[in-house]
């Protein structure tokens, strides 16, 4: 099990499933296996902070090695599609021509200024969200997992 958890805000740690056993779970109701190659990819993406985008993947499987198993651009592909719809990973819309994903699951909440212009993106910490989260979820009997905000935005000058 893994702990997660701000504990420089005084908030509580939580105890979060491992990310292999949500990504089997979803794997096997899908009636497909776990195998090394899918294992090497998420540990991958795990190890990743902020936001990451396939290519990045693919360069640190090749970089790691591994056990000597190659892992191809499709299997990166389709498994990164996997842990997506497993609700591991998701995808944060910068734009229509570059697809950029950011682990969510057992993580601590990712907010993000996108400046559309120049295709930078600044994390912002907003503690102030964590609260109103927390608050939307207690009020309708529900036991907040994450959130993600993102504000999207150009240059005065860039009109």
């Amino acid at each position: 099990m893994a702990l997660v958890g701000k504990q420089e805000r005084g908030e509580e740690w939580r105890i979060v499933e491992p990310l292999c056993a949500v990504f089997r779970r979803r794997l096997r109701d899908e009636g497909l296996k776990y195998t090394p190659e899918r294992a090497r990819i998420l540990d991958a993406i795990a190890a990743m902070p902020g936001l990451f985008e396939a290519e990045r993947v693919i360069e640190r499987l090749a970089e790691s090695g591994g056990s000597g198993r190659r892992v191809s651009k499709a299997t990166v592909y389709r498994t990164m599609r996997l842990l997506q719809d497993a609700g591991i990973i998701q995808r944060v819309p910068l734009d229509q021509d570059q697809a950029v994903y950011q682990l969510v699951y057992g993580g601590e909440s990712s907010d993000y200024l996108i400046r559309l212009d120049t295709r930078e993106v600044v994390p912002i910490d907003v503690p102030e969200l964590d609260a109103i989260r927390e608050r939307l979820c207690k009020e309708r009997g529900l036991e907040a997992r994450g959130h993600r905000f993102q504000v999207y935005a150009i240059g005065l000058n860039a009109r």
